[in-house]
């Protein structure tokens, strides 16, 4: 009898110790875990139609939202789609009211905010604002400060790509100090150049450079748009490549290394480095340069551990080529196709992820990922096409949209009486057509475009009763683009006799 329990002793001790020795292997091997944490009050620190879009996808996951608003938009929509309302940056200028990180900062830990979200533009791309959303104890639903940081930092970014063995356009390894430094890249590379901010995006701090005659003059505008729309005037230099196109690849990545790519966006008509139209997924384009461009973000999102969602932007040349530009580290504009066409809703997959959960466990596996059809994206915006597109502002008289089967409509101030703001973005609504293929999209987005009345503010909107339109007709890149424009700059004169799209 004391035989057998010291035998049974024994075999308890040896499974003791497998069972201590599996633990620790699985301590060393498994993923790092994260404490799953509902949110229950999301707060987004911006405005207008982003400000509604998070509001709706927080309420459709039973999730309370709060608005913040500056002084000039007491009567703004997106105060009033908000369950609380609080105003920020007292005695600011209208766009510095939402730079104002204090006070963002204040409102939520006085309201219980467990999150917040920063839209884009203003502070979405603001590593110390991320920084002190933590800091705070208030979650931010983005990437963790430090990759905010170095995607933020285009020289970093650049770096980062050539490691994870992404191709890049020539360029300055740092921020150049003087114009000196700009002649010395252009004598290597030759002209055409480009100079870009490098602390920013959005078509601000961007001078294109095609002889030496040009070079000071492009330098200090680019320097000067820089400082002011970026608080620093920074640039670096890249060689341009001329009639490109600009193809973005959509990510998302979870806590726990996981990262998927939801295909991706042509974005080449622009104007001014701004984008105007996007279409999802880019026609034409080569299955196997579809392959590289989505396998290159993937891998270079894993390099940092990037989490939840964000863009990864390539130029494409006439070779078919893809460049490396930078990464957006926020949700996009042109977000709406890309859900469109893979019908995942991104917003609630950003603040799910956020919460602690996995891709996996939402259902956002990559084998899963299919493109169902086409969409198209088009900005309807309060701008003058008598006066070279200056933003119109004003009262809106009449307000009528297109809508009806595959349109949908993502908007803030679009509305009779809504009072149209000299300070801030003038864009007015996005009109998001989908259909099975691309001359179904194409259809419905004309069909849609025809049925808008806008009277009170000039707008790129369709007048049918004058057989025109007050805007330009937007055209692909194949198509009869007339010899001043470029692939990034594709809008032509209402005069141009051709099929939209």
């Amino acid at each position: 009898m004391l035989l057998q329990m010291g035998g049974v002793r024994s075999a308890l001790s040896l499974l003791a110790v497998r069972r201590a020795c599996c633990l620790s292997r699985a301590a060393h091997t498994s993923p790092q875990t994260h404490e799953y944490k509902p949110i229950k009050k999301v707060m987004v620190a911006n405005r207008g139609e982003i400000a509604i879009r998070v509001f709706r996808a927080c309420t459709e996951l039973g999730i309370r939202t709060v608005a913040v608003y500056s002084e000039q938009d007491t009567g703004q929509m997106h105060r009033q789609k908000a369950d609380e309302a609080y105003l920020i940056g007292r005695g600011l200028p209208p766009v510095a009211a939402y730079l104002h990180i204090p006070d963002i900062i204040k409102v939520a830990k006085e309201n219980d905010v467990d999150a917040i979200h920063p839209g884009y533009g203003f502070l979405s791309e603001r590593s110390d604002f991320a920084q002190a959303c933590m800091d705070a104890g208030v979650r931010f639903i983005g990437p963790a400060p430090e990759v905010v940081r170095k995607m933020g930092d285009k020289v970093e970014a650049r770096a980062i790509a050539i490691r994870a063995g992404v191709p890049v356009v020539p360029g300055t390894d740092a921020p150049i100090s003087c114009l000196q430094e700009a002649q010395e890249f252009s004598n290597t590379y030759g002209f055409p150049i480009i100079f870009k901010a490098a602390y920013g995006g959005g078509g601000r701090g961007m001078r294109v450079v095609r002889g030496y005659e040009e070079l000071e003059e492009n330098y200090q505008r680019a320097y000067s748009e820089a400082l002011a729309a970026f608080g620093n005037g920074a640039l670096f230099v890249e060689k341009f490549i001329e009639k490109p196109r600009h193809i973005e690849v959509q990510i998302l990545g979870d806590k726990y290394g996981n990262v998927i790519h939801l295909y991706e966006r042509d974005c080449s008509i622009q104007r001014r480095h701004q984008k105007v139209v996007e279409i999802a997924p880019a026609t034409q384009l080569d299955p196997h340069l579809r392959d590289r461009l989505t396998a290159d973000s993937v891998n270079l999102a894993k390099l940092v551990g990037y989490e939840n969602a964000g863009t990864v932007e390539f130029l494409v040349d006439k070779h078919g080529k893809h460049y490396f530009i930078e990464v957006n580290s926020r949700l996009q504009v042109e977000h709406t196709v890309t859900e469109e066409i893979t019908d995942v809703d991104l917003v609630h997959a950003q603040v799910r992820i956020c919460e602690g959960r996995s891709l996996p466990e939402l259902g956002l596996k990559q084998d899963k990922i299919r493109i169902n059809g086409y969409a198209i994206q088009c900005r309807v915006t309060t701008e003058d096409p008598a006066r070279g597109f200056q933003p119109d502002t004003g009262r809106l008289e009449v307000f009528r949209s297109g809508e009806g089967m595959g349109i949908r409509l993502d908007s803030a101030s679009a509305f009779q009486g809504a009072l149209i703001s000299p300070h801030y973005d003038s864009l007015l609504v996005k009109v998001i057509a989908s259909g099975k293929d691309l001359p179904a999209a194409s259809a419905k987005m004309s069909r849609a475009l025809a049925e808008f009345r806008v009277r009170g503010v000039k707008s790129l909107a369709y007048e049918p009763d004058d057989h025109k339109v007050t805007g330009p007709i937007i055209l692909s890149c194949h198509q009869c683009v007339p010899e001043q424009d470029t692939c990034s700059s594709t809008t032509v004169p209402v005069t141009a006799e051709c099929e939209w799209l």
